[in-house]
This record gives structure tokens, C-alpha cells and sequence, in this order.
């Protein structure tokens, strides 16, 4: 260890004349711990509303899925779903029939996307399985004159319904022409399920039927409008939808959930990131901080300096020392800080100490997903921050005048 970081730390462990040097330095670790722990927390927090809310958004659709160019129907989706199965990466494969319509009960009409699904391909590639508040994942009904059909638990409520009650769904898209003008096709509907994905967006304007339900709903016959795919690897989406675009051929086209939901996934990153950038400020403060210990601290070791310097000290080797000062102070904090961080963040992992209201919230407690990099990250800008805060109290003891400073009480 050279003599440089010696002299810093017996400079940063010694009583001052004045005892308030060494105040400032405990502050100055102080507020880098705060800081630090501070910023690690925020992130974690983010990254867990960032996975709770991926899950529940590709957990209500798919990792990946496949659609015409056109956008017309996949009349040939048995065979090329075989061939999708044979993908490198692909677990699971499904057809689905999704298009918007109008949904109407005996109190109030409103908008809906109806999906129309095979419940056991379906319940292999999503999670709607685990988001049915009823038992069972089938559709039958003892009603003939009406289809079953599932239902949002909002669009429920919006709709004034519950289960066995019924609704109809018109297909704008069939309309029919007669002497008063266009009619919307319509189908009787009879409510067999209703689910909670904990995302208002999806509980309050999603609704499922079966596929052969769907295909006479919107005249569809054996087509389907999309083919969803179920992946080995969630992070891998964007690799397999390359290999699945090889084998598919031109008139169709695959995106993964990154794509599909490329502005949600950007809008939480540059979030998560801004919050960094602001919440550094922190730290930034506390290195105001070291840079006023610093400086004092030379003020009173100028006689050390001047004699240090007098028996062949450089400025370059004073310099070091303050540097080394100013480094182990944002280092102990930025360590302490992460630490102090990483503590909290398991205990509301494990122990649910915040919790949030349901109600407003899709989970019941302040989520938390603790990554490497973020631990990284938050010690880097830590170290950087002090170090750049030593550079001026550091060049000013480098520039003092070893004759003044002897003589200076």
C-alpha cells in the first residue's frame, strides 16, 4: 500500500484542532449512504412494477405472435402452427381470433375486444387460467339459444353483470343490409367466467369466447386472425421470432412482446432512468460536502503539506492524497449505501412491510426486483461523483508554496 493512502487515512482518522473537520467527513459518508441506498431502493422498486406489469401484459397475450401481412385472416393456421412447433425455443403454440365489437347488456352498452380462443392452447401460451376468478376453462353452457363467453370483472361492473346473466355482442364489421339500413351481426352471450388480470386497461374492455364462437361472429369460417406463440425463454423472444419468420414464408410476419409493446417497456426504462439521473442529485450534494472537508482539511494540514513537500513530496504525490481521501470517503458511503439499499429491499421482499391498496393497485404490496447491474450502477456514480469532488481541493494543496505553508499557523 503506498505511502500516499497512508498519509490520507491518518488524515481522515485523526482529531482535528477544531473537531469540526472530521463532522463534515461523517456527513460527507452520510449523505453518499443515503444517497446510494436511496437510489438502489427506487430502482429495485421500479424494476418490480416494470416485471409485475410485463408478466401481467404478456401473461393476457403471448411472447410472441404471428399475423398476415395484409392483415387478413390465416386460412392455413393448422399447418403452419406445425411448422412454428418445430421452432428452436417455441414450447407452445395457439390460434386466437381477436377484432373489436360492441357489447351490450339490459343496462348499458360499451366497447369491447373479444378474443376468441381454444382454452386449452390458450391456457399453454398465456396465463388467463391463472386470472379466471371461476373454476374450469371451458365455455359450455346449458343455454342453446347463447354461446359462454368470459368477461373482464370491470367490463363486468361497467356493464351492471354477473355470472349466468346475459349479454350480446354485435360485430360492426358483418353488418347487414335491410330496408331501415345496416344491421350489426349479433350473438347472444351467456357469462361463464369472469377474470382479473389486476391491469384496468385489459379487466375493462377484454372478453373471450371460443374460436369456433368467434369465427361465426365475425364470418370467419375456418380462419383465424393470429397465431401466439409460447417461448422457453421470455428474454429470448425478439431471437425465436427471427427463426419463426424463416419458416413461416412471405405472407406472414411475427413480433415479439418487446415490439408489441415496444412504447410501454420504453416509457418505464426512460423513467427508471430518470429517476437515477435525478435522485444522483443526492449524492452530488454530498459531494459538496467532501469537497468542504477536503479543503479544510488542507487548510489545517498546510504545515504537513509544506513539510512533506520540503523533504521531496511532488505536487503530484500531494495531490494523491487528498484523491485517495476524497475516494475512500465516497467508497465507504457508496458500500455502506448499497448495502444498507440491498437490506431493505429483501425485507420488503420477504416481509411485505408496504403494502398498497388493491383497489388502485394490480398487486398488494410495493413490488421489488433487485438487479446486479443497478447495484453497479448506483457504486459507479457513487466513486465518479467523489472523485471528481477531490480534483479541486486536491489541485489546490498541490499548488501550495512549501515556504509559505511551513510557516503558516
Amino acid at each position: 500500500m503506498s505511502l500516499e493512502f497512508d498519509i490520507a487515512k491518518r488524515y481522515m482518522s485523526s482529531r482535528h484542532r477544531y473537531g469540526i473537520v472530521s463532522v463534515i467527513t461523517f456527513i460527507s459518508i452520510g449523505g453518499v449512504i443515503i444517497g446510494t441506498a436511496a437510489l438502489v431502493v427506487v430502482l429495485s422498486v421500479m424494476n418490480g412494477f416494470e416485471s409485475e406489469g410485463r408478466s401481467r401484459i404478456v401473461g393476457t397475450g403471448s411472447d410472441i405472435m404471428i399475423s398476415h401481412i395484409t392483415g387478413d385472416g390465416i386460412e392455413d393456421w393448422q399447418e403452419l402452427m406445425e411448422k412454428i412447433r418445430g421452432v428452436e425455443g417455441v414450447t407452445a403454440v395457439s390460434p386466437i381470433i381477436q377484432s373489436k365489437c360492441a357489447i351490450a347488456s339490459r343496462f348499458t352498452s360499451d366497447g369491447v375486444v373479444v378474443r376468441g380462443i381454444i382454452p386449452e392452447l390458450e391456457s399453454e401460451v398465456g396465463q388467463i387460467d391463472e386470472y379466471l376468478l371461476t373454476d374450469g376453462m371451458s365455455f359450455e353452457t346449458i343455454d342453446s339459444t347463447a354461446v359462454g363467453i368470459w368477461l373482464g370483472v370491470n367490463l363486468a361492473d361497467i356493464l351492471g353483470v354477473g355470472l349466468n346473466d346475459k349479454v350480446k355482442l354485435f360485430s360492426l364489421k358483418e353488418a347487414v343490409g335491410s330496408l331501415t339500413g345496416f344491421v350489426p351481426k349479433a350473438m347472444s352471450c351467456r357469462i361463464v367466467g369472469v377474470f382479473e388480470t389486476g391491469m384496468y386497461e385489459y379487466d375493462a374492455s377484454l372478453a373471450y369466447v371460443s374460436l369456433e364462437a368467434a369465427q361465426r361472429l365475425f364470418n370467419l369460417d375456418n380462419t383465424v386472425t393470429n397465431i401466439t406463440v409460447k417461448t422457453r425463454d421470455f428474454y429470448k423472444a425478439d431471437e425465436v421470432s427471427k427463426k419463426i419468420d424463416s419458416v413461416i414464408g412471405y405472407r406472414y410476419y411475427s413480433r415479439d412482446w418487446k415490439v408489441m409493446n415496444k412504447n410501454i417497456f420504453s416509457w418505464m426504462t426512460l423513467e427508471k432512468w430518470a429517476s437515477f439521473i435525478t435522485l444522483s442529485l443526492i449524492i452530488a450534494v454530498a459531494a459538496f460536502n467532501i469537497i468542504s472537508s477536503l479543503i479544510m482539511i488542507v487548510l489545517e494540514k498546510r504545515k504537513d503539506i509544506g513539510i512533506l513537500m520540503s523533504l521531496g513530496f511532488s505536487g503530484n504525490r500531494i495531490r494523491k492524497v487528498f484523491i485517495y481521501q476524497g475516494i475512500t470517503i465516497g467508497s465507504l458511503g457508496g458500500v455502506i449505501g448499497c448495502l444498507l439499499g440491498f437490506v431493505l429491499c429483501y425485507i420488503q421482499l420477504n416481509f411485505k412491510i408496504i403494502s398498497l391498496p388493491e383497489e388502485y393497485y394490480f398487486i398488494s404490496a410495493l413490488p421489488v426486483k433487485m438487479q446486479f447491474v443497478d447495484f453497479l450502477s448506483v457504486a459507479f456514480a457513487a466513486f465518479i461523483l467523489s472523485f471528481i469532488a477531490t480534483i479541486y481541493p486536491a489541485s489546490r494543496a498541490a499548488n501550495l508554496d512549501p515556504v509559505e505553508a511551513i510557516r503558516y499557523e
